[in-house]
């Protein structure tokens, strides 16, 4: 087992998992085979029903960085916030229980908040694997783009003292979103977010990866959710009259957006004001 070094800040990588069984053993071996040594993995199990907990009991056995906590099944969000409130590092990095990391993303995440002390993100490049393969081609960050579409996957790092200072993962958003809520909650205009240029992140597309429902009432409702959320700074950036106004946009229906790669991260193929009219 790696020597733990304990001259580096802890970092938590937090692992919600809900009948993951056949894939959470590639999520924990990512994490295992980390360059940068000190850090710990909460397993967080949500109630399931498959032998997840076997699983995450070997790994705590095999590594004493590793550590499970069952709960009833209440979704990601309390997931996460579970495990994070249960977590002792300085730094957090969420990582689904089906998805997977390279194995220098915490050290040059750690490196890079380091160095640039004013960051308050970083994540990195990322790639699809499983049904499809290639690279994930997520548009660049900026703070007005993140309130039409969420540009950033869930498995980003940030430090626990600001995590603190949010309510933590929305649990009123279970089908979906939860992660685009969260970070409009976590950023502000002025914050500085980084953007690794290697690839970090690895998601897994697969039939029963994690989407939000794609019925478009209930994607209507999440939107609204996340405008209500996060009302005021919606409205510093777009204006009610255009938001509301009928005449400058038609009617039609957004199309592709339940196929798009980009689904599960809350790409939406339209218009800053058309996105915000449908809210209403």
């Amino acid at each position: 087992m790696p020597i733990e070094d304990k001259n580096k800040p802890l970092v938590s990588v937090v692992v919600p998992c809900y009948n993951q069984a056949k894939y959470l053993v590639e999520a924990l071996d990512s994490v295992l085979a980390q360059s940068y040594n000190n850090w710990e993995c909460i397993i967080i199990d949500d109630g399931s029903t498959d032998n997840s907990k076997n699983i995450a009991e070997r790994y705590c056995a095999k590594d004493k960085r590793f550590k499970y906590i069952h709960q009833p099944n209440q979704g990601v969000s309390a997931a996460r916030n579970n495990a994070i409130k249960a977590s002792s590092g300085i730094y957090i990095l969420p990582l689904d229980g089906d998805d997977k990391i390279a194995p220098h993303y915490l050290e040059q995440a750690i490196n890079m908040f380091q160095k640039s002390p004013d960051v308050k993100l970083v994540y990195g490049k990322a790639r699809l694997f499983g049904k499809r393969s290639g690279d994930w081609n997520i548009p660049p960050y900026s703070f007005k783009e993140m309130m039409i579409e969420n540009l950033i996957y869930c498995s980003a790092v940030y430090r626990r003292e600001d995590f603190n200072k949010t309510s933590g993962y929305s649990e009123e958003m279970k089908a979906g979103f939860e992660d685009w809520d969260f970070w409009l909650s976590f950023l502000d205009e002025n914050d500085k977010v980084y953007c690794l240029p290697e690839v970090q992140f690895y998601y897994r597309v697969n039939a029963s990866s994690r989407n939000p429902v794609t019925d478009e009432a209930v994607q209507r409702e999440l939107r609204k959710k996340i405008f209500e959320h996060h009302k005021d700074k919606y409205l510093k950036y777009f204006s009610l009259s255009d938001i509301m106004s009928d005449s400058i946009f038609s009617q039609k229906k957004l199309e592709g957006i339940y196929n798009s790669r980009s689904y599960r991260v809350g790409r939406l193929l339209s218009s800053p004001v058309r996105y915000l009219r449908r809210l209403f």
